[in-house]
């Protein structure tokens, strides 16, 4: 089993308990309003997700990894790798991402998570280039991308949803954690 540890979180795959937090972030509108549409998630579909996350460690190697405080043993989010198959222009990357719930913003959870996962993709899946992709205006994720070093690519729009995205990289073989 997949576990990371920093000062302050546990990254690590999902279980079951996992799924009524996650909803509950996934079901929050300002949580939910830089990501795809904008629409929140309910319970069904955010275990429709998970499900794929999982399957995601099975096929590639990679997914997105479960947050635990391990202050308190709350689930905080995701952060982790995945396939942007929703967007072919962002191909053959793999993207960073992360989604926390609003109480854990602006505590340095998502950047602390961030980094682990790139060392992760460097050391333990040999990755040498990883993405993040977003929409502009999203300052909070764009702060989380400068502080792990990754440079704006290109601008894209979303082939679904027709909204602008942009999309940052990082060079891991440059990469100093």
């Amino acid at each position: 089993m997949t576990e990371i540890h920093t000062p302050r979180l546990l990254l690590r795959r999902w279980q079951d308990d996992d799924l009524a937090p996650m909803a509950d972030i996934n079901a929050d509108p300002l949580v939910m309003r830089w990501i795809g549409d904008g629409t929140v998630l309910d319970p069904d579909r955010t275990a429709q997700a998970i499900e794929r996350w999982e399957e995601e460690w099975d096929d590639e190697g990679f997914g997105l990894f479960a947050v635990e405080l391990l202050a308190s043993g709350e689930l905080a989010g995701f952060v982790g790798l995945s396939v942007p198959e929703y967007l072919p222009d962002a191909l053959p990357g793999i993207e960073i991402s992360w989604r926390l719930g609003r109480q854990y913003w602006g505590q340095g959870y998502a950047s602390e998570a961030a980094q682990a996962v790139l060392e992760f993709a460097l050391q333990d899946r040999g990755l040498d280039r990883v993405v993040a992709i977003d929409r502009p205006g999203n300052k909070a994720s764009e702060n989380v991308m400068h502080k792990l070093g990754m440079v704006f690519e290109r601008e894209t729009v979303h082939p679904e949803f027709g909204h602008e995205l942009t999309i940052h990289s990082i060079d891991l073989t440059e990469y100093q954690a």
